[in-house]
């Protein structure tokens, strides 16, 4: 099969398609015929060496969408033809969710939204448990009030619908150009970047990682929500200061399969790529300035 990998570390043009054997599933696990997966921030790094592995071929791809083409044993629940999406956790591995088949664990996969084709499913895996377990960090009650950062990307989009939906009021911080998409997310304030918002918050989700500066909005006694482990801000004022890190958990991506079929979740995708064009996506990546995932398509 078909797989996009790097082997030196650096920019886009360090993208490789390789032929490797298909991988076939162990114990508890699956094997999924990709027709979709997700281009992240995170594949960029993995690229340019932030996470090491030097020497060796890496693989790209969390975000994955198609059908399940073989099941391993013991992966009970599931059947060869059902259609799915997933998280493949980790960033050190030799084959990922770019590629024409992937291997996932049982438990990382959730059947797909019937209202949403395969690239759109493949838009929202990691974006939104990323964006879920950080509102649910927030330990904030309805009504209490929250600024999230970066709310025009990816996962700070997912982040103003989930918690819109928790019954907190949503101040989002953007663009100038992007106080219509985020107001249409259920955001019920704008804070155009480089703006102080009105007043102090109940907490931050920084989406945006600005660290100190979105630290500083927050009332004494508040929360910060980070998204980037070992990036947070100290703690002061009596803040409470907490990262989150996802973790696949098919049972919670099915919850939010079950958002999207409900219209209370929605997907965004920027651009689409063939798996085949996987350097000129991360060329796309690097540019920076998506409003939605970028898609890599597997024929």
């Amino acid at each position: 099969m078909q797989a996009a990998v790097v082997s030196a570390f650096g920019g886009p043009e360090q993208v490789e398609i390789v032929e490797v054997p298909v991988p076939r599933p162990a114990a508890g696990q699956v094997r999924i015929r990709v027709r979709a997966a997700g281009l992240n921030p995170v594949d960029g790094a993995v690229r340019a060496g932030v996470f090491g592995g030097a020497g060796q071929r890496l693989g790209f791809g969390w975000d994955v969408a198609g059908e399940i083409d073989e099941v391993g044993p013991e992966a009970t629940g599931w059947s060869a033809g059902q259609r799915v999406v997933g998280l493949h956790y980790g960033q050190i591995k030799p084959l990922g969710t770019h590629a024409e088949y992937a291997v996932l664990d049982a438990s990382a996969v959730a059947a797909a939204p019937a209202t949403a084709d395969d690239v759109a499913a493949a838009a929202f895996p990691l974006g939104a448990l990323t964006a879920a377990r950080a509102v649910d960090l927030l330990g904030l009650a309805p009504g209490a009030s929250v600024l999230v950062t970066g709310a025009a990307g990816v996962v700070g989009g997912l982040a103003v619908q989930l918690a819109a939906r928790a019954g907190l009021v949503v101040s989002a911080l953007a663009g100038p150009e992007d106080e219509a998409l985020v107001r249409s997310l259920g955001a019920a304030a704008f804070v155009p970047r480089g703006a102080t918002p009105a007043g102090p918050v109940d907490g931050v989700l920084d989406a945006a990682v600005m660290g100190e500066s979105a630290l500083s909005r927050v009332r004494d006694g508040g929360v910060y929500v980070g998204l980037i482990p070992g990036a947070a801000p100290a703690a002061r004022r009596g803040i409470r200061v907490v990262e989150q890190e996802v973790a696949p958990d098919g049972a919670h991506l099915a919850r939010l399969v079950a958002l999207v079929d409900a219209g209370e979740l929605t997907p965004r995708v920027s651009e689409t790529f063939a798996l085949a064009d996987a350097a000129k996506a991360h060329a796309r990546l690097a540019e920076g300035g998506s409003r939605g995932r970028l898609v890599l398509t597997v024929a």
